[in-house]
């Protein structure tokens, strides 16, 4: 069995703050340039009334400056903010990432802990087969045909990429199980491309703020991509992610801890 490095692990939530005794870079510069050409993009986009969590209509999205701000805090807070899954390698968190649709990413982490340390290259898990992988993410939803993404992406890796995870948008949506969300968390994570893919959580914040109203998960990523600053834009989707978990959460926000609660013009805040 081929050496694997030991699984990587996410740090606490940005919303939670940083570990004691972290350390701390300094905050990115946002120039004036970058400030304007977002307001633009904003003026240009779909901003337009939106249903808060309490049915409430939204008010229109923060200007540049204040969500600039915004990411500066979530900056301060957590430089370095890294995902939940758990993965050795850019194979394991694309395995990873399609197993977790519909599925939390405890659940996934239980499965593939195992399943890794068996299969950690497209070429185990080819070998491993259909039935094998199936064995050890049963208890995922949808295991069968998720089973079967994983078998047919690693056949697809071997055969057409020597084995390796591709840096491309394009390449990567061919392959089985994987869509636009999947592709961009796995070129963000495992390549630092800066793109800002949009689950549940990140949608409901981006339009309860709001950063950027948008109808669906792909008006969204396109309108935050375009508007946050340059030097958060790698961090913002985990930053965005687990904010939503953990402080803005769906039916209870945690307004009073919240550390951008002053910002925020969403208009039924929670108190302690």
């Amino acid at each position: 069995m081929p050496s694997r490095a030991a699984p990587k692990r996410a740090s606490k939530g940005a919303s939670k703050g940083a570990s004691k005794g972290a350390s701390r870079k300094a905050d990115p510069v946002v120039s004036k340039s970058a400030l304007k050409r977002a307001a633009a993009v904003r003026r240009g986009g779909p901003i337009g009334t939106a249903r808060s969590g309490h049915g409430d209509t939204a008010p229109e999205a923060v200007d540049a400056a204040t969500l600039a701000e915004i990411f500066r805090r979530f900056h301060a807070a957590e430089p370095e903010p890294k995902g939940e899954l758990h993965y050795v390698n850019p194979f394991t968190l694309l395995v990873a990432v399609v197993l977790s649709a519909q599925a939390t990413d405890r659940g996934v982490n239980l499965a593939t802990g195992p399943l890794f340390a068996v299969a950690d290259k497209p070429e185990a898990m080819l070998a491993l087969g259909e039935d094998r992988v199936r064995d050890f993410v049963r208890t995922i939803g949808l295991f069968n045909t998720k089973a079967k993404n994983v078998v047919a992406l690693s056949r697809i890796l071997v055969e057409q990429h020597g084995g390796t995870v591709p840096a491309s948008l394009e390449a990567l949506q061919v392959l089985p199980g994987v869509g636009a969300k999947t592709a961009s968390v796995v070129l963000n994570i495992a390549f630092g491309v800066p793109r800002i893919a949009v689950d549940t959580h990140i949608f409901r914040v981006s339009n309860r703020i709001p950063l950027f109203v948008g109808s669906t998960t792909d008006k969204v990523q396109a309108g935050l991509e375009a508007l946050v600053p340059e030097p958060y834009r790698r961090h913002a989707h985990h930053w965005l992610i687990l904010h939503g978990r953990y402080t803005c959460k769906a039916r209870k926000p945690e307004c009073p801890r919240c550390l951008i609660a002053d910002l925020c013009r969403y208009p039924s805040k929670t108190s302690a």
